[in-house]
């Protein structure tokens, strides 16, 4: 499109910002809620890392399998789950993702590809190794095959299990791609204290995987080297890493008291380190985008949160009957 810089028409433009401020609106509610004694559980919010997770699945299908952590409500959204069913799952209740039995750190849509949320640091990564595999076989007979994404946090990436789905995915020359999402801490020990190299780049290059480090704040840096990865995944290139440095504006989880933080961090992230500020500066000030539009869509995301809060509250509890449906596959 003539006098448009980015890679993106507007309309992909306007859906980028649509899809982070989602994912903001409804972190920012569920803080609220939380806060009020209203939501069952453990929440992690993923408010800040918006440009992350949207930069990288904007490249996917249905059919490519990514895997989150306990901070997934983003990776939902962005992969296409349902808001409306995932706020009835974090509040407990039926017609949730996956019908109020598992909750915030355990959403999943298969049919969307989200292989699940999990509790457990670094469980992902042999989940997409499997998932990769199966992509691999499926497109032996050629043609471009699907990818699997891996979503960690600085925390997990020192996890065993992370750094063996490393060195499987090279052994196997698998469609993978490990995201490491650095925040600065894993709970609240700081990356400086507990992680030996500089840039997680250098781990990949100990397994023979190429890696690359992005400013993760920034929509555009994240897509356009997560387009360059995932492409080299489908056509048989192999797994890489992609490390996003970013920040997250709650704690590690509700009710955390950040204690850990310097003077002022907070305030300068949510200051100067705002993907979707960013987002909006970078568009708006292209001229590519008004800002009318931008918040004509605030309005509907709003709108859109109110309802399925209103609907998660009025929706009923799982019954007992309930409790041993989709624990074994029906063949």
């Amino acid at each position: 499109m003539a006098g448009n810089p980015f890679p993106l028409n507007k309309e992909q433009l306007l859906q980028a910002y649509r899809t982070m401020r989602t994912i903001r609106e409804f972190e920012d509610r569920l803080h609220i809620d939380f806060s009020r004694g209203d939501i069952p559980g453990f929440v992690h919010l993923y408010a800040g890392e918006e440009a992350a997770g949207t930069g990288i699945m904007m490249h996917l299908g249905a059919s490519d399998r990514i895997a989150s952590t306990h901070r997934g409500h983003g990776h939902c959204i962005a992969k296409g789950v349902d808001p409306m069913a995932m706020m009835k799952e974090i509040y407990g209740r039926k017609g949730g993702s996956c019908e109020g039995k598992g909750g915030s750190m355990h959403i999943a849509d298969l049919s969307k590809g989200m292989m699940g949320a999990n509790g457990i640091l670094g469980a992902g990564a042999p989940l997409v190794c499997g998932a990769a595999l199966a992509a691999k076989y499926r497109a032996k007979k050629g043609g471009p095959s699907d990818v699997a994404i891996s979503f960690v946090g600085d925390g997990a990436s020192n996890q065993g299990t992370f750094l063996e789905s490393l060195n499987l995915a090279a052994v196997w020359n698998l469609p993978a791609i490990f995201v490491v999402e650095n925040n600065g801490y894993a709970e609240s020990t700081s990356r400086e204290y507990g992680t030996a190299v500089d840039s997680y780049v250098d781990r990949a290059a100990g397994f023979g995987l190429p890696g690359v480090t992005v400013d993760g704040t920034d929509f555009f840096a994240v897509y356009e080297a997560a387009g360059e990865i995932i492409k080299r995944a489908r056509e048989g290139g192999g797994p890489s890493l992609l490390e996003c440095k970013m920040v997250r504006f709650h704690g590690h989880f509700e009710g955390d008291a950040q204690t850990y933080r310097g003077a002022g961090e907070i305030e300068d992230n949510r200051a100067n380190k705002d993907c979707l500020k960013k987002f909006a500066a970078a568009v708006t000030g292209a001229g590519v985008i008004g800002a009318a539009e931008l918040t004509a869509i605030d309005h509907e995301v709003l709108g859109l949160i109110e309802r399925a809060v209103a609907e998660a509250k009025a929706a009923p509890q799982p019954t007992l009957a309930d409790l041993t449906t989709d624990v074994y596959v029906k063949y």
